[in-house]
C-alpha cells in the first residue's frame, strides 16, 4: 500500500510563502507522476501543479509565476512552494501520486492566508 505524508501548512500572513512536502513510501512500481491539488470550502477539487518523472512541469494558469513545483526521485518526494500567497490561496492541498498501475492522494495540508 502507498503511504502518502504531507507536511509544511500552516497559518501564513498574504504575501507570505511557504514549502509543502509530499513523501511517498511502499510503492512497487514506478512513479510516473507526482503532483498538488487543492481544494477551498464549497469548492471542487482543482490542479495546482504535476509533475511527471523526467518531464516538465505542468501549472494551473492562474498560478503559473506563484509556486513552482519539484521532485526528488531519490527520495520520492514532491515540493511545491507557494510564494506571494493570496486570501483566495486558502485551501487544503493534496498530494497526489501516480504510478504505473494506480493513483493515490494524501491526506491533506491545510493553508491557511490571513492577516
Amino acid at each position: 500500500q502507498v503511504r502518502l505524508v504531507e507536511s509544511g501548512g500552516g497559518l501564513v500572513q498574504p504575501g507570505g510563502s511557504l514549502r509543502l512536502s509530499c513523501a511517498a513510501s511502499g510503492s512497487r512500481f514506478r512513479i510516473n507522476a507526482m503532483g498538488w491539488y487543492r481544494q477551498a470550502p464549497g469548492n471542487q477539487r482543482e490542479l495546482v501543479a504535476t509533475i511527471p518523472s523526467g518531464g516538465k512541469p505542468n501549472y494551473a494558469d492562474s498560478m503559473k509565476g506563484r509556486f513552482t513545483i519539484s521532485i526528488d526521485l531519490a527520495k520520492n518526494t514532491v515540493y511545491l512552494q507557494l510564494n506571494s500567497l493570496l486570501p483566495e490561496d486558502t485551501a487544503v492541498y493534496y498530494c497526489y501520486v501516480a504510478t504505473s498501475i494506480s493513483s493515490y492522494w494524501g491526506q491533506g495540508a491545510q493553508v491557511t492566508v490571513s492577516s
